[in-house]
């Protein structure tokens, strides 16, 4: 078992495979990455046995960027019939695990096995139990069997509290009725992305104040809302109806990028379309300068090298920030709401 496997974006293999080789070559653990264009997943091949454990013991899975899954495991062909058994055997020499996971790649034809993975999981997991190989124990590994299909699965290992919070790296939300635009789901996905859900009464409290620069017609300013937040609406365009009746939105008719608040506010969040070079200045901007205490801003990506530039921008925030003397948490995901963006979100400390 010394291959790692991350589920990805299609598309984005490239940039996986470059991230898990930086952080590879930085841990001093020799291999390879690969990919097919395309194909939802890419794999990292460790040249030592034990180093895929090594390598995800000493990197947390939040500070990958591209990945939105990983485990550590190996490739294994599955007859027709009487899948469990081979399964069984197969699992012997690997540890007992905590939880079990059914992932498959986000793919048509990983949608495709959705249905027999619904279907297999409750007679797997029968046995897993009964033959002593599943126990309910979050402190073990949790086996993850991601099907490329019915007759080849990547039987992975992963630390329940150093993975994807959702099954292949996708939350489950459902898009609200009342909202203005599906992009409000961005929003909602960054919070449980970046803010434990135990911190949410604290750190998106009724009684803060955001504002949402380039908020037509109020996506994100919608999810602000639902927390009764009071919000300061920055966009020349038209803000929805039922948000301004709430009584919790100012709307002010200006660019978002020359806009400064009065007084200082808890929370900014941005999804501007524009350069990220250009958003990822601002970012720093509002941080340094103490304009808010968290922000969440999305960086849209050029169409070459989008890794790399990543790194830049997130070099040069980080960069700024330090020699402002501000100290501040910088964390960084390409969300499943995202598409051609990634999201940052940053904190003064």
């Amino acid at each position: 078992m010394n291959t790692l496997l991350f589920h990805c974006r299609p598309g984005f293999e490239g940039e996986v495979c470059a991230e898990i080789s930086d952080h590879a070559a930085r841990l001093e653990v020799p291999g390879y990455a690969k990919g097919k264009a395309g194909g939802g997943f890419t794999e990292f091949i460790c040249q030592d046995n034990g180093d895929s454990e090594r390598l995800m013991r000493k990197l947390r899975f939040s500070d990958l960027i591209f990945a939105r899954q990983w485990a550590r495991g190996s490739w294994l062909q599955l007859p027709e019939s009487d899948r469990i058994s081979v399964l069984l055997d197969y699992l012997i020499a690997c540890p007992v695990c905590g939880s079990l996971w059914l992932e498959v790649l986000d793919t048509n034809d990983g949608k495709e096995l959705s249905t027999f993975c619904k279907r297999f999981e409750g007679p797997l997991r029968k046995a897993l139990n009964k033959s002593g190989r599943l126990v309910e124990d979050a402190r073990k590994p949790r086996l993850q069997l991601t099907f490329k299909s019915g007759r080849e699965v990547f039987v992975g290992l992963a630390e329940a509290g150093n993975a994807a919070l959702w099954p292949m790296g996708i939350p489950r939300l459902k898009f609200p009725r009342e909202a203005p635009s599906r992009s409000t789901l961005k929003l909602e996905e960054a919070w449980h992305q970046f803010i434990p859900r135990e911190q949410w009464p604290e750190r998106l409290s009724s009684e803060m104040t955001a504002v949402d620069l380039g908020a037509a017609p109020g996506g994100w300013t919608w999810q602000l809302v639902k927390r009764q937040m009071s919000v300061i609406a920055v966009d020349n365009g038209p803000m929805d109806e039922s948000l301004m009746d709430s009584g919790l939105v100012e709307h002010l008719q200006a660019d978002g990028f020359q806009f400064k608040p009065r007084h200082p506010v808890d929370w900014m969040v941005c999804d501007i379309v524009e350069k990220p070079a250009r958003n990822a200045a601002l970012l720093e901007t509002w941080i340094g300068e103490g304009r808010c205490r968290e922000a969440v801003v999305n960086l849209k990506l050029p169409m070459k090298q989008r890794y790399v530039e990543v790194q830049r921008l997130l070099a040069r925030i980080a960069e700024g920030l330090k020699a402002r003397g501000v100290k501040v948490s910088i964390a960084c995901k390409q969300l499943y709401h995202d598409r051609e963006e990634v999201t940052c979100h940053l904190r003064r400390l």
